[in-house]
């Protein structure tokens, strides 16, 4: 088996939504420093990382937008890992807004449906944050419909930031559908005929976390 490596690298430092505060990382206890707890050339590290929840690419849970949905402790472990999963290439696109249209010819059901839109090129620049594509309610709906089980997309965001309302991430959670957002590496994956897996920590009270989405390849 082959594995892709969908996630972006978490670094200190990183600015992943324009606004939130990069995450720090650092050390808790250096290696020299807990040479002084142990014997001979004994040490260890212990890390320390401060951010928000929305650093890198990682997953929405229903609280994210319901406050009495389940958060990310509560989702299950076959709902985020190798799932049958199809990607979506919407690259060549003219138009920002990615509606129903684009799913039409893909059978959704049980599936992880994955939205190719090449957004993540400007991972890391100013580009990034402006004019991403997004999906439109109607498509949120047609993906709910069709009994998708899990989206993921590689932008900035799955809905137009334009939006206050935030339609698609309003359907998508509504219905219990998990959002996995910032991917990257779509080009490696085939049309069909893969499983994708985004498995966060189990923490309660979280309704995003960052993940390490990768797709398994036969």
């Amino acid at each position: 088996m082959k594995h892709v490596d969908l996630s972006h690298t978490v670094r200190d430092g990183l600015i992943t939504y324009k606004g939130l505060p990069a995450p720090i990382i650092c050390d808790y206890l250096s290696r020299a420093d807990s040479r002084a707890h142990y014997s001979g050339d004994t040490s260890f590290h212990i890390g320390k990382i401060e951010m928000v929840a929305n650093t890198g690419t990682y997953i929405d849970s229903p609280f994210h937008r319901f406050e009495g949905g389940d958060d990310i402790a509560a989702l299950e472990l076959h709902a985020l890992a190798g799932i049958d999963a199809v990607l979506v290439n919407v690259v060549d696109r003219p138009k920002r807004a990615i509606d129903r249209s684009a799913f039409a010819s893909v059978d959704v059901r049980g599936k992880a449906v994955l939205v190719h839109t090449g957004w993540a090129r400007h991972w890391g620049t100013d580009r990034y944050f402006e004019g991403h594509p997004f999906l439109t309610r109607d498509a949120a709906e047609y993906l709910r419909e069709g009994g998708a089980t899990l989206v993921g997309i590689d932008t900035y965001n799955i809905d137009d930031t334009g939006d206050g309302t935030r339609p698609v991430h309003t359907v998508l959670l509504g219905a219990g559908i998990p959002i996995v957002e910032h991917m990257c590496n779509m080009d490696s994956l085939p049309p069909s005929g893969f499983a994708f897996t985004a498995v966060p920590p189990k923490i309660e009270g979280m309704g995003t976390f960052p993940v390490r989405a990768f797709a398994t390849l036969p």
